[in-house]
């Protein structure tokens, strides 16, 4: 079921290209590049946290 779920959640090409329009249209061209690079920074800064909290509770139980 969870499969099932999977493939009807995830977006088309269709709509992947009208929510890229859509941006377009909000934000513009010249500031499209600078969000996205904002948005991959902030998932990267995310992931690291991620991580270092895991190794966080992993050093707790060795101790």
């Amino acid at each position: 079921m969870n499969a099932m779920l999977l493939v009807f959640g995830m977006p088309g090409p269709t709509e992947m290209l009208i929510v890229l329009f859509i941006c377009l249209l909000l934000f513009g061209g010249s500031r499209l590049p600078s969000l996205m690079r904002n948005l991959g920074a902030s998932a990267r800064e995310f992931q690291k946290g991620v991580r270092d909290g895991t190794d966080d509770d992993d050093a707790g139980k060795l101790e």
